[in-house]
């Protein structure tokens, strides 16, 4: 199952063409730039590019797509998350080096796209996978797991009144020897005249004559 696990890759980017150049030394203290290049116009190498993630790694393929041979592999840069084998130039957004590796040894190339929106996409194929992998490396401990706001932590509290029952407020400025309360179902039945509060009761009609 391990051996079958292996062999199952992902493809996480494919560019159709990339230019590789070769590069000078980099200066102390200084980032690399893409024009100490040379002529950019004649590089040294054009290829396609792929990201490929298989089983817990991922690894940049440099394949030349004109060979009859499939994926012709012209170079290999393992990619580690916590320590990336890309770095961008810094007067550049589409060129990159790029240390690749060939039976133990460690050489550093330089990497350009024709097009701004190539190399966007590159970077944010480069920024997910770091994110997953980092993520893979530290899980999330299950005692800090707080609990989903959308469940709920108990029974529900009925508050609704019962049938029979009652709720009472006090009336302020009654004296409370008239007992001046009232009941939202109607009057505390305290006193029948004015003087408890309630409503006064209107005169009869006067008589037919």
């Amino acid at each position: 199952m391990d051996s079958l696990e292996d062999e199952i890759e992902s493809i996480l980017y494919i560019a159709r063409e990339i230019s590789v150049y070769r590069i000078p030394p980099l200066k102390a203290n200084e980032g690399h730039r893409a024009n100490d290049w040379g002529d950019l116009a004649k590089p040294l190498w054009k290829g396609r590019l792929r990201i490929v993630e298989k089983s817990h790694n991922a690894a940049l393929l440099f394949e030349d797509a004109q060979t009859a041979l499939p994926y012709a592999v012209f170079a290999r840069a393992e990619y580690d998350a916590m320590k990336p084998s890309v770095d961008a130039v810094l007067d550049s957004s589409r060129y990159f080096v790029v240390r690749v590796e060939d039976a133990g040894n460690k050489a550093y190339i330089g990497m350009g796209f024709a097009e701004r929106t190539d190399s966007f996409d590159f970077n944010v194929a480069l920024q997910d996978y770091t994110k997953r992998a980092k993520a893979a490396l530290n899980p999330p401990s299950p005692t800090t797991n707080t609990p989903s706001p959308h469940i709920p932590q108990g029974p529900k509290k009925d508050y609704s009144l019962k049938e029979g029952q009652t709720f009472s407020i006090s009336i302020p400025g009654k004296s409370s020897q008239q007992g001046a309360t009232s009941s939202l179902l109607g009057s505390s039945g305290v006193g029948s005249s004015t003087s408890s509060g309630g409503i006064p009761l209107l005169p009869p009609p006067p008589g037919r004559r």
